[in-house]
């Protein structure tokens, strides 16, 4: 009885603990991309300022030319 009920816990913990790790890696992947769009959209700003044509600015930073025309 105290063994399955041991288990059981270690079971558990071990179903949380593999649930936050997850958690985290995913949290962590996501705010890496909304860094990167973050930089390119900054990127982008610059390039327009400088009056850049968009096609060449979207080459550079990925964005399409929609969105560097609302910057």
């Amino acid at each position: 009885m105290y063994d399955s009920s041991l288990k059981y816990k270690w079971d558990n913990k071990n179903v949380i603990d593999y649930a936050r790790q997850e958690g985290m890696e995913q949290g962590m992947i996501k705010g890496i991309e909304k860094g990167k769009r973050e930089e390119a959209i900054a990127i982008a700003k610059e390039m327009k300022k400088d009056c850049l044509p968009l096609a060449q600015i979207s080459k550079f930073t990925k964005l399409s030319a929609e969105e560097i025309e609302k910057l």
